[in-house]
């Protein structure tokens, strides 16, 4: 049986004669190796150079102008923010600046109508003042003269109570009240 299995691996390995060792470092075969070697070398260094290295070179130049194209849109829409910025501060400082105009505007024009309506009332308490001045200068005479009036007879009815004459009564009244 053994004979068999020998007889077996001889007819599929064919009749050649048993080498010892790897055939990679069979000294023989070195020629050969190091021929298909550079073939395959030149072949991978044509690849890589005509076909994978363009591509990748192309890629990364489209990556390199989209991230350029990137950074300066970038930088436009950062300008055009910064100069929409100053527009709207400066319509912010000129909206501010109309408002306080207007509201100098409303001051000025409240304190005018203020103004005119004191004023008026003024000349309408001064006008009432004088008006009442004169009524109460009018019943001061009034009363001075009906208090000379009430004096006179108190005293001429006095002294004719008293058994004297009532001659120089006028001018004792008069001479003590102040008119």
């Amino acid at each position: 049986m053994e004979h068999q299995v020998q007889d077996v691996a001889e007819a599929a390995h064919g009749e050649a004669p048993h080498a010892a060792g790897m055939p990679q470092l069979d000294f023989s075969s070195w020629p050969n190796q190091i021929f298909w070697l550079l073939v395959a070398l030149v072949a991978i260094y044509l690849l890589l150079t005509r076909v994978a290295l363009p591509r990748i070179g192309s890629v990364l130049s489209e990556r390199r102008g989209a991230i350029t194209n990137d950074l300066l849109a970038a930088e436009e829409l950062k300008q055009k923010a910064k100069d929409a910025e100053t527009a709207y501060e400066a319509a912010l400082a000129k909206a501010r600046a109309e408002a306080q105009g207007i509201a100098a505007d409303a001051r000025a024009a409240t304190d005018a109508d203020l103004a005119d309506a004191i004023a008026r009332a003024d000349a309408e308490i001064a006008a009432r003042v004088a008006v009442s001045e004169t009524r109460i200068g009018e019943m001061r005479a009034g009363m001075q003269q009906s208090v000379t009036e009430v004096a006179t007879d108190t005293a001429a009815a006095l002294v004719a109570a008293l058994g004297g004459r009532s001659d120089g009564i006028d001018a004792a009244v008069a001479s003590h009240v102040k008119v």
